[in-house]
């Protein structure tokens, strides 16, 4: 079944209802998982259905996953209770369940990726060749050190060197570019 995507023009209160109506169970076990709170999960679910009910044609922009709007709403909802009663989630449960609506990066996260990759490559092609190639034999096929000094024929205080090297280069480099 194709998902559909509820414009302003429409009317998502009942969709969003039957939604909630629907998937209720499931919703609170997620949310009771994601605070580690089964009794704040269902007061904020219980609390977003009274939200949808009362909302109407009032949405900003489209929906386009009402089983993620109604997470994000609950979700909120939940932060706004704990806030009334004077606890806060820590900041890695808040980053874990920022990640519901959507995991996959962005196009600024791609481009942003992308573009620290190029550096970091451009980087590496500055460098000695024997260097880079320690660089990747344990940064990038997760040799030990011990092992890329076996495979390039040189000893372990020589890849232990070049590493060394490598990572003052880099840090000195980046943090240029930073600047």
């Amino acid at each position: 079944m194709p998902r559909r995507i509820l414009t302003v023009a429409e009317d998502t209160r009942p969709v969003l209802m039957d939604y909630v109506s629907r998937h209720y169970d499931a919703l609170k076990r997620q949310l009771g998982r994601a605070l580690r709170n089964p009794d704040l999960a269902e007061d904020a679910l219980h609390d977003t259905w009274l939200r949808v009910n009362d909302k109407g044609k009032n949405e900003d922009g489209p929906i386009r996953r009402p089983g993620g709007y109604l997470v994000r709403m609950a979700f909120n909802i939940a932060l706004d209770i704990q806030r009334r009663q004077s606890r806060n989630l820590p900041l890695d449960e808040i980053d874990a369940l920022m990640e519901f609506a959507d995991t996959a990066p962005g196009p600024e996260r791609i481009a942003e990726a992308r573009s620290q990759l190029d550096g970091v490559v451009k980087l590496l092609d500055r460098m000695p060749a024997r260097r880079r190639e320690v660089v990747v034999l344990v940064h990038m096929e997760g040799l030990t050190q011990p092992e890329a000094a076996k495979r390039l024929g040189v000893s372990l205080r020589t890849v232990e060197y070049e590493l060394k090297n490598a990572h003052d280069y880099l840090s000195a480099r980046m943090s240029d570019d930073k600047k």
